[in-house]
């Protein structure tokens, strides 16, 4: 590389600087499962009814054949690029350089959502409600988090970690005791009159119908997205053939753990009536219910959900920065992106970049209008579901010499990955249909005849294939790679994995 000076190698980034644990806790964190689980809550009730807790079962299922795809891919190539260094080796350079742009632009497009959950549930829980109420303040200090948790991700991967691990206790701690006081309100008799009693049939994700399973299916891609942030650190993990894959779907597990019990507590709290009338409130439903549930205690859940938020917002930067970072290593994107800092050994520039397209995004959006920031996030699943389904057809087609080796190749290397790929994709297509009528959008107004949730997503994806376009011009280098096959032993067990 050119800064490849006097002999010596050019910085790497940090080799085992974070085991198993922290990378099982940035991937949790990623998902952000408090903000998550109060946006979709009300959404969610409003498709299946009761059947919530069944729908968040059922998204589970792909998520975890996805995430079994991320585990043996890993097993061969610890790049942190995951999806673009896969699907790259597996299909090609174009399908690999559209699955890493699409990894990039989900960072881009949610931090600052995240980041401004966690400026305006942070000053509701020290009770300074008038600051959150005020855009021109709450969007400063937004700005501000982000700026703060960039420097944090750029100083290092264990300073990242260490405030990570701090925001997981806090924030699960918070949703247990929640939970725990709903459900004893509930059995108590002292939840109120629109309490319901928690049943095992709630579970059954069919129960709603078909249709209704479709989109609530939409909405359970959103709640458990960000979970593969643990393999974006490999080559910064302890055991990076191994651990990262596992702590991709071990984050799976534990989300559904949380998502079906606190789920399951607030269904049967609030009833379906009261969630379903404040659908349209997003994350502020758990803020309606917090006084109903702790009383003089409802600081716990506001800070809850601004943990959640803020270690979203520092971790939802990781993927997209080591993303940008790995197709600048191999020229996909412009040289300086690669830059790694001597010290720190984190991708600085890349890192930096995120955070400034993220910040203006942020901003330009507010100034469209406020829902044009909730419509990007719909956009999101889009985004999502085609780099997620990229990925589980990769796997598949990078073993494809091996799949018939022994039934677990066959079963957790070929056909699950597929399945989960199949089923996203499936998805996608729901997405397009469901985002093309703008009364589907949360602004309700047209652009340009469809949904500004779709005219998002399409302007992304052409722009992505614009830039690709011109790097190619200016840079034919990466273009010119050829897929490759797995060894005749990648699919074999290694470190004790």
């Amino acid at each position: 590389m050119k800064d490849q000076v006097a002999g010596t190698d050019p910085p790497r980034l940090k080799a085992d600087a974070i085991g198993f644990t922290d990378a099982l806790v940035i991937g949790l964190n990623s998902t952000s499962p408090a903000y998550s689980l109060a946006a979709v809550i009300g959404p969610l009730v409003v498709l299946v009814g009761v059947y919530a807790p069944g729908v968040m079962l059922a998204s589970f299922v792909p998520m975890l054949l996805i995430a079994s795809a991320f585990f043996y891919l890993n097993r061969v190539d610890q790049d942190c690029g995951t999806t673009f260094s896969w699907v790259t080796r597996a299909m090609g350079p174009w399908a690999g350089w559209l699955g890493g742009w699409a990894v990039a632009m989900t960072g881009v497009l949610v931090v600052g959502s995240l980041a401004d959950v966690a400026v305006t549930y942070g000053l509701l829980t020290v009770g300074l409600d008038g600051w959150a109420e005020n855009q021109v303040v709450r969007q400063g200090l937004t700005v501000l988090l982000i700026l703060a948790m960039t420097a944090v991700c750029v100083i290092g991967t264990e300073a990242s970690a260490k405030l990570q691990n701090v925001l997981i206790l806090a924030q699960v701690a918070c949703l247990l005791l929640f939970a725990a006081v709903a459900l004893y309100r509930v059995s108590s008799g002292s939840a109120g009159t629109g309490a319901l009693t928690p049943r095992v049939e709630w579970l059954n994700p069919f129960g709603a119908g078909g249709a209704a399973l479709t989109g609530g299916l939409l909405l359970g891609v959103f709640i458990y997205w960000g979970w593969e942030s643990a393999v974006n650190l490999t080559e910064e993990v302890e055991d990076s053939a191994t651990a990262p894959g596992r702590a991709g779907v071990w984050s799976t597990v534990v989300l559904l753990v949380t998502y079906l019990s606190v789920g399951t507590a607030v269904v049967a709290f609030a009833g379906t009536a009261f969630l379903a009338d404040n659908a349209g409130e997003e994350e502020a439903v758990f803020a309606l219910l917090a006084g109903q549930v702790m009383g003089g205690w409802d600081w716990v859940v506001l800070l809850a959900i601004c943990t959640s938020a803020l270690a979203s917002t520092q971790t939802t930067i990781i993927p997209a920065s080591r993303t940008i970072l790995s197709m600048a290593r191999r020229r996909a994107l412009p040289g300086g992106l690669a830059r790694i800092h001597p010290r720190f050994r984190t991708p600085d520039t890349s890192t930096w970049w995120v955070a400034g397209v993220a910040i203006a995004w942020y901003l330009a959006a507010h100034q469209i209008s406020e829902n044009a920031l909730f419509d990007s996030l719909t956009a999101l699943s889009l985004l999502i579901a085609f780099y997620y389904a990229l990925t589980g057809l990769a796997c598949a087609v990078y073993y494809r010499r091996h799949l018939l080796r022994d039934l677990r190749s066959f079963l957790f290397i070929g056909l699950g990955p597929l399945v989960g790929a199949g089923l996203l994709a499936w998805l996608l297509v729901e997405s397009v249909a469901d985002m093309a009528d703008p009364e589907n959008s949360y602004s309700g107004t047209s652009w340009f005849g469809l949904g500004p949730p779709l005219v998002i997503a399409i302007g992304i994806a052409v722009t992505g294939v614009l830039v690709m376009a011109v790097q190619r011009v200016l840079d034919s280098a990466y273009w010119s790679e050829r897929p490759g096959v797995a060894p005749p032993d990648a699919t074999a067990r290694r470190d004790g994995g």
